[in-house]
C-alpha cells in the first residue's frame, strides 16, 4: 500500500494548482491522472484567457497547462502518477487505483477530488453515426494530434465551448456550416460569437437536431425550429449536408468517488448535475475529502484553478502545515473567486453554489 498525506485525483487545472499549493506548505502529495498527459482540458485550448493577470489573462490554455505542470514538477514532495485511474474509495479511506496496468491501493490522510467532468450527449435518430463527436473529442483530434475531424461540420451548442471550438475548426481549415442553439439566444460570450459570425458562420437559435443521415458515416443533418415552449415546429425542417457534427451541449461532474465516499450530494442544474455539499474551504461532508474544479460545479478553467488553490491550502492546513503567508494567500484566493463569479453572467453559478455551500460541515 502506498501512503501519502494528500492524494489528488485529477491533474487538470484544479488538481495541478491544488498539488502545488499543498506541497508549497510542506505536505507530501500524490497526484493521480488517468490519462497519459497532464493539464486536463487546458492542453487542448489554444484560445487566450480573459480575466486578470492572476488568472493568466492573455495566455493560451496550452501555455497555462505547461506553466502549471512545470510548477508542480518543481516540488520534490509531489509524486505524479500518469495513466492512473482512481477506481474506488472505501470506508477505511483507501483509494484503489489502476496505475500503468497494475492494481494498487493508496492510503492518504486527505483527498482532493479534482476529477473534472464528462460531456453530455444529445438524443436523436442516428446519433451514433461515425462523424458525430463531442466537443472534447474534436479538440483532442485537432489540438493534440493535428487531425481534422471532417471537411464540413455543424456545431450544436452556442455556449463558450461551442463557439470556441467552432472558431478552432475554422482555424484548422474546416468549413463550419453553422452553429445550432436550442435557446432563443446564444449562451456564450459575444466576443466568441462575433469571431465566428465575422467569418460568415450562421447561428441557428431556437433550433435543434431532428435527425442525422448517412451510411456508413454521417452525410447530412436535419434541423428543426423550436417554439417558445421548446417544442418542434412542423414544416420548419432544414437539411444540411455535412460530414461532421460536433456536440457541445454541456458537461456533468464526474462525481462517482464522492458518492462512494458518502458525501452529501445534491442535484443542482445550475452547476451541471449532482455535486457535493461543501464549506468555504471546499471540504465536503466527509471531513477528509475536498473538491475543486468541475466536479464541484461546471465553471470556467479560471475558477477551477483558484478552487484548486483553496482546496490545496485547506487540506494542507488541516494536516497542520502553515506559513506566515497562509492566511493572506487563502483570502486572496477567496477574493479571486468572488471576483470571477461577480456580474450577471455568473448569476446562475452563484445561485447554484448557494444551494450546496455550508457554513459548517454536518
Amino acid at each position: 500500500m502506498t501512503e501519502t498525506e494528500i492524494a489528488i485525483v485529477g491533474a487538470g487545472p484544479a488538481g495541478l494548482m491544488a498539488a502545488s499549493y499543498a506541497a508549497g506548505l510542506g505536505a507530501k502529495v500524490l497526484l493521480l491522472e488517468r490519462s497519459g498527459y497532464l493539464g486536463g482540458q487546458l492542453i487542448k485550448q489554444t484560445h487566450k484567457f480573459f480575466g486578470s493577470k492572476a488568472e493568466y489573462a492573455g495566455e493560451r490554455g496550452i501555455d497555462i497547462a505547461h506553466r502549471l505542470v512545470r510548477k508542480a514538477k518543481g516540488y520534490s514532495n509531489i509524486t505524479i502518477w500518469q495513466n492512473a485511474a482512481a477506481l474506488g474509495y472505501y470506508a477505511d479511506g483507501v483509494l484503489t487505483v489502476q496505475h500503468e496496468g497494475r492494481f494498487v491501493t493508496v492510503k492518504p490522510r486527505k483527498v482532493i477530488i479534482a476529477a473534472g467532468a464528462a460531456e453530455k450527449s444529445l438524443s436523436f435518430p442516428n446519433n451514433d453515426l461515425p462523424g458525430i463527436y463531442g466537443a472534447g473529442a474534436v479538440q483532442t483530434l485537432m489540438n493534440l494530434y493535428g487531425v481534422a475531424p471532417g471537411k464540413r461540420m455543424l456545431m450544436v451548442g452556442a455556449g463558450n465551448i461551442g463557439l470556441i471550438v467552432a472558431y478552432q475548426l475554422l482555424q484548422a481549415g474546416v468549413e463550419v456550416a453553422g452553429i445550432v442553439e436550442a435557446a432563443p439566444q446564444i449562451g456564450g460570450y459575444w466576443v466568441h460569437a462575433a469571431k465566428v459570425q465575422r467569418a460568415g458562420v450562421p447561428i441557428y437559435t431556437s433550433h435543434t437536431v431532428q435527425c442525422a443521415h448517412g451510411y456508413p458515416a454521417l452525410a447530412s443533418v436535419t434541423l428543426q425550429q423550436l417554439d417558445a415552449k421548446w417544442q418542434p415546429v412542423a414544416g420548419t425542417e432544414k437539411e444540411i449536408a455535412v460530414d461532421g457534427l460536433c456536440l457541445a451541449v454541456g458537461l456533468t461532474p464526474l462525481a462517482e468517488l464522492l458518492w462512494q465516499a458518502g458525501c452529501k450530494m445534491q442535484y443542482v442544474p445550475e452547476l451541471g448535475g449532482h455535486v457535493p455539499w461543501r464549506n468555504h474551504n471546499l471540504m465536503t461532508t466527509n471531513r477528509d475529502i475536498y473538491v475543486a474544479g468541475d466536479v464541484a460545479g461546471i465553471e470556467e478553467a479560471s475558477a477551477a484553478m483558484v478552487e484548486g488553490k483553496v482546496a490545496g491550502l485547506s487540506a494542507a492546513f488541516a494536516l497542520g502545515y502553515q506559513t506566515h503567508s497562509l492566511a493572506e494567500e487563502y483570502h486572496q484566493a477567496i477574493e479571486q473567486l468572488t471576483g470571477l463569479r461577480a456580474g450577471p453572467v455568473s448569476a446562475k453559478i452563484r445561485s447554484g453554489l448557494a444551494k450546496v455551500t455550508l457554513e459548517e460541515v454536518i
